[in-house]
């Protein structure tokens, strides 16, 4: 495998501590001026590797989570994702986190991570998905390109402050549909 290559898989639990790592550099990165600075300095990736360690070795029976893993870099990425949380939207599907380390980005793990993530989905039955993220992300024109349609808004709040949240769903998650699923 070359240096720029990866590959995705199931995550596991020695994981966490990397999730967590790209999980707070990808919020202070992507939120910057978004959410109040103070928030961002004091994420912990301690907190979030207990977290993600418990996602990883408890999640419920439709829920999973991947990573990119890079052979020189270690894991580079991760998705979560499993039933969609708020049914209203019309969606079965919700892929709940998608992260790429910012030192990363560009080099094709989003979208890996993304296809990975509706496989699994439409394997364990669902045949839509929906991502949920903060208005202004610049993640916006990625789920765009990759043919999300922005199907949702709601209000929201993140450390007091008030945000808007902005739904991108995919109607067809099957391999033939065009969402490039392998």
């Amino acid at each position: 495998m070359a240096a720029d290559e990866f590959f995705v898989r199931a995550a596991l639990r020695d994981d966490a501590t990397a999730i967590a790592r790209i999980f707070v550099d990808s919020w202070r990165d992507s939120y910057a001026g978004l959410l109040p600075a103070n928030y961002l300095v004091r994420l912990s990736e301690v907190r979030q590797r207990l977290l993600w360690t418990r996602e990883i070795t408890q999640g419920g029976p439709h829920d999973g989570v991947v990573v990119a893993e890079d052979e020189t870099y270690g894991v580079i990425g991760f998705a979560s994702f499993g039933p969609a949380r708020d049914k209203a939207v019309g969606y079965d599907g919700e892929i709940y986190t998608l992260y790429v380390d910012p030192n990363h980005v560009g080099r094709g793990a989003g979208e890996a991570l993304m296809q990975s993530a509706f496989g699994r989905l439409h394997a364990d039955g669902f045949r839509s998905a929906v991502i949920w993220a903060l208005k202004g992300n610049p993640a916006r024109y990625f789920y765009e390109t990759k043919g999300g349609r922005l199907v949702a808004e709601r209000p929201g709040a993140v450390a007091g402050k008030p945000v808007r949240e902005i739904a991108f769903g995919w109607g067809d998650i099957t391999p033939a549909s065009g969402a490039r699923v392998r």
